[in-house]
């Protein structure tokens, strides 16, 4: 459920450097309380929190409603304010708690301090800790009316002092905050409270996290939530719901609760359009590692989604978590199409084959995209032989690179792309070549990693087995900004050492305004082009 985080600055804003991260790799935020909606609180919407009492079919798709209508007899019209009968069952109601392990993990403290040195860097690190995720308020959506939901950060969990009205916790895991995870179960378990382990990490590694919980989750949390539901009011968990035997079809897709969200605490928010990616890059540990299988949500649950956020916060700026958008070419349209009506600004994460397509970027700047994250990997094309297992595709691309963000960037659309440091075949040119690359091809963001063997992906089962892991369980190294293995062409010394310095040539304030002032530049000598041509 987990996606890959990706943050854009509106493009005709000051320029914003970014040590920024892709989807699927850190789990998002959540807040502690259940807020109340009305006057002076932020919301438009003006929905006080007593009067949370939609129909099933508002939070179901209407096959999902009908199949649990008969297990839920209270989800629905049946709860309403003002109902004594309804009100006794609610006092005595089952509660579940969906907790994310939010925020930003590094071991490298010393390259966090210099990252946060950096101002935009900093405003970076701020916005990953307060995104609210999806899969769990998903997961929310599904859960039936008469059971009590509440979400929770992390960091607003009191480990000596939890909170006992729990029935059960879900906690969502990505591999950084595993142990995390592990040790937050273990404290649940020992008051009594039911743990189910969920998200990336789990699905990777299911034989370990079964010692860590009453139940986990593999794959797709949507496929099996109902029957833990189920299972749960029936006193009766299973130890594993493995999504992956039953693929979830995103046209059943819940409403999220986005209002169980604070008002104030959230800068953007997320919604998919689609699940997968055509591609199988060796190191990806995305949506593809849970649902191999690419899939599309349909265009009108995607605009209920966007046009529920819009009841609830004014110009709410969206971050699509698709791990790539646009790979269905006729949907991404009907989609632009949508979009443009609802005047909101976007980002999401595509790859540089929406540079061939005219009407599909005309499209998307109608449509309010301010950004688009894309990952070239490495600006040397032998470096990328083999890094796209399925075609090759990205070493096959290479040539389009730079016209590729030329392209996109003179529609108004910026570009923030991303390179891996430390891949196979890359020696010490590799720190000039990116920087290079930036500066030659103009473009407005950047985002630099290390290569992160994630379990589950060829590339930790490569180095496992070839001894090239420096610790096999290293899980908390698992952040991007850690090294946990050994280069190929220089020493894990050399390879942090080239690291640092490229992020202070990349993010000094003089660069980026020189990114920024070019980026204004091209955008204004394009739009004077166009008008001229009209």
């Amino acid at each position: 459920m987990a996606r890959r985080l990706r943050f854009p600055s509106a493009p005709a804003a000051a320029a914003w450097s970014h040590f920024i991260f892709r989807f699927g790799i850190y789990q998002h935020s959540f807040w502690s309380y259940r807020p109340r909606f009305g006057a002076g609180s932020g919301n438009c919407g003006g929905l006080d929190d007593r009067e949370r009492c939609y129909d099933a079919d508002l939070l179901f798709s209407h096959c999902l409603a009908s199949t649990v209508s008969n297990s839920f007899p209270f989800a629905g019209a049946q709860r309403r304010r003002g109902n004594p009968d309804v009100a006794d069952e609610l006092e005595d109601a089952m509660k579940i708690g969906f907790i994310a392990m939010s925020g930003l993990r590094l071991c490298d403290v010393e390259l966090l301090n210099l990252g946060l040195t950096f101002p935009g860097v900093s405003r970076r690190k701020n916005a990953i800790e307060a995104l609210p995720s999806l899969g769990l308020l998903t997961l929310a959506g599904m859960t039936p009316l008469h059971i009590a939901v509440e979400y929770l950060e992390v960091r607003d969990v009191d480990l000596e002092n939890l909170p006992s009205d729990f029935d059960a916790v879900a906690i969502s895991t990505l591999t950084a905050t595993a142990d995390e995870a592990c040790r937050l179960a273990a404290r649940f378990k020992s008051i009594g409270t039911k743990v189910i382990l969920g998200g990336l990490h789990i699905s990777a590694l299911p034989s370990e996290a079964k010692r860590h919980a009453d139940a986990i989750v593999i794959g797709e949390g949507e496929s099996t939530w109902p029957e833990i539901v189920r299972d749960l009011e029936g006193g009766k968990l299973n130890v594993v719901y493995d999504g992956r035997l039953k693929p979830f079809d995103l046209a059943h897709s819940p409403m999220p609760r986005f209002e169980l969200l604070a008002p104030d605490r959230y800068p953007r928010f997320t919604v998919q359009t689609q699940r997968g990616c055509p591609w199988r890059c060796e190191f990806c540990a995305a949506s593809i590692r849970i649902s191999p299988q690419f899939k599309v949500k349909p265009v009108d649950r995607v605009i209920a989604e966007i046009r529920r956020l819009k009841q609830l916060w004014r110009d709410p700026f969206v971050e699509f978590a698709d791990d790539n958008a646009f790979v269905n070419r006729a949907h991404s349209k009907q989609m632009m199409r949508a979009l443009a009506r609802e005047n909101i600004r976007w980002f999401t994460e595509t790859d540089l084959s929406i540079a061939q397509d005219p009407e599909l970027l005309r499209l998307m700047r109608e449509a309010g995209c301010a950004q688009v994250l894309i990952g070239f990997e490495s600006p040397s094309r032998p470096v990328l032989h083999g890094v796209e297992q399925r075609s090759d595709w990205k070493a096959r691309q290479w040539e389009n690179y730079r016209t590729a963000v030329e392209r996109i960037q003179r529609t108004g659309i910026t570009v923030n792309g991303c390179f891996v440091l430390g891949l196979d075949g890359a020696g010490h040119e590799q720190f000039d070549d990116v920087f290079d690359f930036v500066r030659e091809s103009g473009l407005y963001d950047v985002q630099i990693t290390f290569l992160t063997p994630f379990p589950g992906t060829p590339l930790y089962d490569r180095f496992r087995n070839s001894g090239r892991l420096l610790a096999e369980r290293a899980w908390n190294r698992c952040t991007l900004f850690d090294i946990n293995f050994q280069p190929a062409a220089m020493s894990v010394t050399e390879l942090r050492s080239g690291f640092e310095n490229l992020g202070r040539r990349l993010y000094h304030p003089d660069f980026v305004r020189e990114r920024s002032r070019r980026f204004l530049q091209n955008f204004r000598a394009a739009r004077a082009e166009e008008g001229r041509a009209a």
